[in-house]
């Protein structure tokens, strides 16, 4: 097949198949009426599937040249000068706050014992690396129809142990960013934004406009299917400031003090002349650990598809808007049974679903069952409350975590709330089935 080939014509012999691949083999077919309308999916195309098999000819496959792009392209995406990518969300979200827990922050180290806000209302791993390092998660409630964290309850949760604040910007709809801000500034807070459901949503402060993110002390990415990019697994968290990136490099990369990337050795010149520690004189350095860490690298591979999603972002997002306000217009006539979502203040959504709260006289359970039997898939505001669920029941009543108020709105989300897609792979069609369902069936 390759007779009197190059290796490089060889390659593109390859692509160019997997190119003819993708269009016999791989372009959706069309919506039709009866088919299943999923909440989110992944949206591709040929440059995807050659980028994907470019990587794996080159058989590195940890973190390469695709990783590199990937990061700074990213990077420049957002506005900010550091990004690390990682394996996935959950990854990114465990990074950045252990990040906050590193000796090199001094007298701002997060210690065992200590508090960070958060909210119960959202996914696990913005919570889960705060309680199995041994900090205490404080959660306050969440406004209906914003779905985020309700600001005036921030005051009421700070104590003398508070020393970061950790929350997500709800399905693409940023939290208000500048009260939390100005609180963490005026307290001496850390901030980190999760921002896996919001890539591309910005928010205004002061005339300023910033994508979500990149406000705060840290920001985290999930590149999950459902999202707004995909890797198929996949996770970045991005910063602005050379100390923290630093942490997060080490913390990815197995705790390592040492900064040369997989496959290089003695990028500072110094490897084998330096004492850290209790250790001797000389010891390697490309084996001298500064942290308790993880190895979190995403593969190349990985990296190769990100950066053919990274070129579509701008009209994803614009999709993501349009089908959003499609589903608004739709829906907003039955607002006498229905609450309806609602950006908050000077932000810009990047939409990653429309939230939907039933009132007294429409019962969810009942509305998701038709749509369900209708073949359109649905969700529930994931955890609903992260408190009730079954991982709490060993830390239950404990001092191991604290809530501020009653959590009102948590548990109205919990109950009576749910939410369908905006991904940019609906059609006209399937936005107006939906719409047609939850009219019938309201």
């Amino acid at each position: 097949m390759f007779e009197n080939n190059t290796k490089e014509q060889a390659a593109e012999q390859i692509l160019s198949s997997v190119k003819e691949y993708y269009k016999k083999f791989m372009v959706k077919p069309e919506y039709k009426d009866g088919d299943r309308i999923s909440y989110a999916s992944r949206v591709f195309d040929e440059q995807e599937m050659m980028n994907l098999v470019d990587s794996s000819l080159e058989f590195w496959l940890t973190s390469g040249r695709y990783t590199d792009r990937f990061e700074a392209q990213l990077a420049k995406y957002l506005g900010v000068p550091f990004c690390s990518l990682v394996n996935s969300g959950s990854s990114a979200n465990l990074c950045a706050f252990m990040a906050l827990t590193s000796p090199l922050l001094k007298e701002r180290q997060l210690k065992r014992g200590d508090e960070v806000i958060t909210v119960a209302c959202g996914f696990p791993t913005t919570v889960t690396p705060i309680i199995q390092y041994g900090a205490v998660p404080v959660f306050v409630d969440v406004t209906i129809p914003q779905y985020n964290i309700d600001v005036t309850k921030l005051e009421g949760a700070l104590s003398d142990k508070t020393k970061a604040v950790m929350i997500a910007h709800t399905l693409g709809n940023p939290f208000d960013l500048k009260t939390v801000k100005e609180f963490c500034t005026e307290h001496n807070l850390w901030l980190i934004e999760d921002n896996c459901d919001a890539l591309g949503s910005e928010y205004t402060i002061d005339g300023k406009t910033y994508k979500t993110g990149t406000v705060g002390d840290i920001g985290t990415s999930s590149f999950y299917p459902p999202h707004h990019m995909t890797m198929g697994e996949g996770g970045a968290v991005y910063t602005r400031d050379p100390l923290l990136h630093r942490i997060i490099r080490s913390l990815r990369d197995w705790g390592r003090d040492c900064i040369c990337p997989s496959g290089v050795d003695n990028k500072c010149g110094h490897r084998f002349d330096k004492q850290y520690g209790e250790l001797p004189l000389g010891y390697d350095h490309k084996y001298t650990y500064s942290h308790f860490g993880y190895n979190l690298k995403a593969t190349d591979m990985q990296a190769a598809i990100g950066c053919a999603q990274l070129k579509k972002i701008p009209s994803f997002i614009e999709k993501r808007r349009w089908n959003w306000q499609y589903l608004y217009d739709g829906l907003k006539d039955l607002e006498d049974n229905l609450i309806l979502p609602q950006p908050v203040e000077h932000s810009k959504p990047s939409w990653f679903g429309f939230m939907i709260t039933c009132k007294e006289k429409a019962d969810r359970d009942k509305l998701v069952q038709n749509l369900e039997n209708s073949r359109i898939q649905t969700r529930a505001l994931f955890a609903g409350n992260l408190i009730k669920h079954p991982c709490f029941d060993q830390i239950r009543g404990s001092e191991l975590y604290r809530v501020v108020g009653d959590l009102k709105n948590t548990d109205t989300i919990m109950n009576n709330s749910f939410w369908i897609g905006v991904y940019p792979g609906m059609t006209k069609e399937m936005l107006d089935k939906m719409i047609r369902v939850i009219c019938k069936n309201t």
